[in-house]
């Protein structure tokens, strides 16, 4: 080995949170703290800020220029063959596109040949822990369960993402969960305490992480006294 040669520079995964609305007055405020990496979007977040598919390329521009270094959206089709194209029309709309197909099936057969193509893909629509070892043999970059909805069927929604985790971890592939339908901190401390480093946060769980009330008592007496200076 050359003693010249220098292994490659290692940067820790950082915490990575996305605004989880295409709502536009919701979403460039809370890109502009700095905090949020960027936006996830789906068919019902877009049908809920009155958008649909053709409004992507306004919505992927403004997400942009407000500062999202990822913008997730979400591929569709009848098949293997029309979830693939949609998502590769859909990574035209610029580098920052992460697609988003459900681990169905054929979204996952998509989902290999879109990631064999070094297209960044996210496995959405998770529910299941098997579903982790799938979307790693696809090549998926990101893993989203719905860790509410899980609760809300009845399944072990943050002890099953944990393990999801877990799984991703141990793959060598460097997938990530990307946990989805957080509804509260509560949610997202509890997965963060277990190694979970990517969230879609629904706008008021992103506020909520902004504010603490014995944080801001102590902060305006501080102002108080140094108003007095």
């Amino acid at each position: 080995m050359d003693s010249d040669a220098r292994p490659p520079e290692v940067h820790p995964q950082m915490m990575s949170l996305y605004v989880d609305s295409a709502v536009r007055d919701e979403v460039e405020p809370l890109l502009a703290t700095g905090l949020f990496r960027g936006m996830t979007t789906n068919p019902t977040l877009l049908h809920r800020a009155g958008l649909t598919g053709a409004d992507l390329p306004a919505v992927y521009d403004w997400a942009v220029a407000a500062g999202s270094r990822e913008v997730f959206v979400q591929a569709w089709g009848a098949d293997a063959g029309a979830i693939e194209a949609s998502g590769r029309k859909l990574r035209e709309l610029g580098d920052a596109t992460v697609i988003k197909v459900a681990a169905t099936g054929a979204g996952l057969q998509a989902a290999a040949k879109l990631a064999a193509d070094g297209i960044p893909v996210l496995v959405t629509v998770v529910y299941a822990v098997h579903q982790a070892v799938s979307a790693a043999a696809a090549g998926a970059q990101f893993l989203a369960p719905y860790v509410g909805r899980m609760a809300d069927l009845g399944l072990a929604g943050r002890e099953d993402t944990l393990q999801m985790h877990r799984i991703l971890q141990s793959s060598g592939t460097g997938a990530r969960v990307l946990a989805a339908s957080v509804r509260s901190t509560a949610d997202l401390v509890a997965l963060a305490a277990g190694g979970v480093d990517a969230f879609a946060l629904p706008v008021p769980v992103c506020r909520a992480l902004l504010h603490d009330a014995h944080t801001e008592t102590a902060a305006a007496a501080f102002d108080a006294l140094s108003a007095e200076w």
